[in-house]
C-alpha cells in the first residue's frame, strides 16, 4: 500500500528570478514528459540539489504542501478543464503504481522528487508547456540562497 500523504515541505531550485516569480504571483511553467504537464519539487533540503537539478541558484521553500498542491490543482483544472491531475513520490529503481511519469532510475534517487502531472482527457491533444498562475504563496513559502541552513 502506497502512501500519497503529500511531505510536509516541497522544494523547487531554479533561479532566483523565477522563483521570485513563483514566490509573488505563484507562477509555475508545466513541462511535457512522457505524455503529461509535470512539475516537479523535491522533498529534500540538499545542497547538492543546486547542482543536480540546477542551474539554480536559489530554493523555494514551500512549507505548506497540502494548500500549495489544492491551488495548483484548482489552477490548473481552471486553465485546462479536459485534463486530470494527480500528484505523488518518484519512485526509484522500481516502477510506480502511478506509472513512468512517476518512476526513475535509482540513480537519481537523491532527488527525494514529488511530481504534480496532468494529462488531457482527449485524444491526440498536443503537448506544450503551459504556465499557471495560483496567487501569492508568500504567507508559507521563502526562497533560500545555497549557503542556507535549516533552522
Amino acid at each position: 500500500m502506497h502512501d500519497y500523504q503529500r511531505p510536509p515541505t516541497l522544494h523547487l531550485y531554479g533561479m532566483r528570478d523565477e522563483l521570485e516569480q513563483a514566490l509573488k504571483a505563484g507562477q509555475f511553467r508545466l513541462v511535457p514528459a512522457n505524455g503529461f504537464l509535470t512539475i516537479s519539487f523535491s522533498q529534500a533540503w540538499n545542497k547538492s540539489l543546486f547542482e543536480v537539478l540546477g542551474p539554480a541558484d536559489c530554493c523555494l521553500v514551500i512549507h505548506n504542501s497540502e494548500e500549495f498542491g489544492e491551488r495548483l490543482h484548482r489552477a490548473v483544472q481552471r486553465a485546462l478543464p479536459n485534463w486530470a491531475g494527480i500528484d505523488g513520490a518518484v519512485e526509484y529503481g522500481t516502477r510506480s503504481p502511478l506509472g513512468a511519469a512517476f518512476t526513475k532510475s535509482r540513480a537519481e534517487a537523491q532527488e527525494q522528487e514529488w511530481k504534480f502531472a496532468w494529462r488531457s482527457l482527449s485524444p491526440n491533444t498536443s503537448l506544450n508547456p503551459v504556465t499557471v498562475k495560483i496567487g501569492s504563496i508568500e504567507q508559507f513559502a521563502e526562497l533560500r540562497a545555497p549557503e542556507s541552513h535549516l533552522v
